[in-house]
């Protein structure tokens, strides 16, 4: 047993950017044909496009809303159209915003919660006659739905609702031979250098990095190296878990 994929697809909601990217590039470089998908027209759908034609395999960048019911059926066309079955399927795509509990609009609440937790039921949904006996569906959560989070309580709800969600059907469907399992990932740093500035930068190191026992952030690399184990055949009896990394938080 080891971490190639050559010969297995994978589908990966959200991967134009920082962690999405990082799983894509890494579930590609092991040999899977990976279909993914993002919501906004920019150089970053464009240099991701670009990079998987270097690598080999016929993979696809598809613009698409995971956080609507029209956006999960474009990107599940593309993958019924290029696969007779769906190896591995990561739900990665999600958004965060931080607003006081007292001030947090309903509309907010909405938005937050239906990526984050809607979306990846209805990508999931819309799979299950793609996934199989072996098949591993990963989806990326939070340490912060055990930890919880100021400012981010429709954030950290969400993403605890992924946690139950994972374990009921690791339980309901573990006898067809699909697994389910959680990443959650710490602190990653995602921003390109020139989003901050020298201050913010100070400001939010000092504000993070006394939580870590390792001292550090993670970095998106890292999480895709977990989520690389888990759709591999080197974690053929791990269903159901939430595997945290984060670097000791």
């Amino acid at each position: 047993m080891d971490l190639r994929l050559e010969g297995k697809s994978a589908l990966v909601t959200g991967g134009t950017r920082g962690i999405g990217r990082a799983i894509v590039l890494a579930l590609a470089d092991a040999g899977a044909t990976v279909v993914t998908c993002y919501r906004t027209e920019g150089e970053a759908a464009e240099s991701l496009a670009r990079e998987l034609k270097e690598r080999s395999g016929e993979h696809a960048v598809v613009r698409a809303d995971v956080g609507t019911a029209e956006g999960v059926e474009t990107v599940l066309a593309e993958c019924r159209d290029r696969f007779e079955t769906l190896d591995v399927l990561v739900n990665n795509a999600g958004v965060i915003s931080q607003v006081p509990f007292a001030q947090l609009p309903f509309e907010e609440w909405e938005r937050i919660v239906t990526t984050n937790l809607t979306g990846p039921f209805m990508v999931i949904s819309k799979s299950l006659p793609l996934l199989r006996e072996g098949s591993s569906v990963i989806t990326i959560g939070s340490r912060g739905a055990m930890a919880g989070i100021p400012l981010r309580g429709h954030y950290t709800a969400s993403k605890a609702g992924l946690v139950g969600l994972n374990r009921t059907l690791c339980k309901e469907l573990g006898g067809k031979g699909i697994r389910f399992n959680v990443v959650a990932p710490g602190v990653i740093d995602t921003s390109e250098p020139e989003e901050l500035s020298e201050e913010q930068r100070a400001a939010y190191n000092e504000r993070y990095l006394r939580m870590m026992a390792l001292g550090r952030f993670g970095r998106p690399e890292e999480i895709a190296g977990a989520v690389l184990f888990l759709a591999s055949d080197l974690s053929t009896y791990v269903t159901g878990e939430t595997l945290h990394v984060d670097g000791g938080v």
